[in-house]
């Protein structure tokens, strides 16, 4: 079954480009487009797309109020992939607090749109762990102390610990159990308790967590 898509984005110039770049893959279909947030939640229930590539600023509902009424609302929510000119955006980070999966830029490259939408479908974050650090030290300071506690909170074993490290510096299931030298089930069933124990809905809101509290530290 393809992937299916659906494209959330005020301008018309973006969701043709990106239904170009994405309707052009066999395993991708896009199912739907909407100029503005507001018009998401509708969608989401009658088109049930497995990805929502939404813009994270738009003048009636930005992807930032849209992305928390999705997770809020839906059963069974899509992955959200926010779409952004500037990937320092406060309303970018925000996103990813709020439960989107991950962000493209607008000026990537066909090959990494595709790549994004494979791979937020497939159950993976698409992070840049550089970014994400930046953002977290710019806009996540107040969340500081919140996260610090939820992370003590959780008594992560060494192993969990370890494995949360990694998944901060971006690395896949597949790159961690190739690094620690253990089966990818085996690291599957770390991250899930990872973030059982963290509260936290995917990898995203881990590692943002793992940011904010200094539990992992910039290089």
């Amino acid at each position: 079954m393809p992937v299916t898509v659906l494209l959330v984005d005020d301008e018309p110039l973006v969701r043709a480009g990106l239904r170009a770049v994405l309707g052009a893959q066999s395993d991708i279909e896009v199912v739907g487009e909407a100029a503005d947030g507001a018009a998401v939640i509708p969608l989401v229930r009658r088109l049930r797309p497995d990805v929502v590539a939404m813009d994270v600023r738009m003048p009636l509902l930005d992807g930032i109020e849209a992305t928390r009424a999705v997770l809020r609302t839906v059963a069974d929510p899509p992955k959200i992939l926010v779409v952004t000119t500037f990937e320092d955006d406060e309303y970018v980070y925000e996103a990813l607090r709020a439960g989107a999966d991950g962000f493209l830029l607008k000026r990537a490259r066909p090959a990494e749109i595709v790549h994004a939408v494979r791979l937020v479908a497939a159950g993976e974050s698409l992070l840049f762990p550089a970014s994400v650090r930046r953002l977290a030290e710019r806009y996540g300071a107040g969340a500081g102390r919140p996260a610090r506690s939820v992370l003590e909170r959780a008594r992560l074993t060494e192993r969990e610990a370890e494995v949360l490290r990694l998944m901060a510096r971006g690395l896949s299931n597949a790159e961690i159990a190739a690094g620690l030298v253990v089966g990818a089930e085996t690291v599957k069933s770390h991250v899930s308790a990872v973030l059982a124990k963290l509260g936290a809905r995917d990898r995203t809101q881990a590692v943002i967590a793992a940011y904010e509290s200094g539990f992992v530290e910039p290089r």
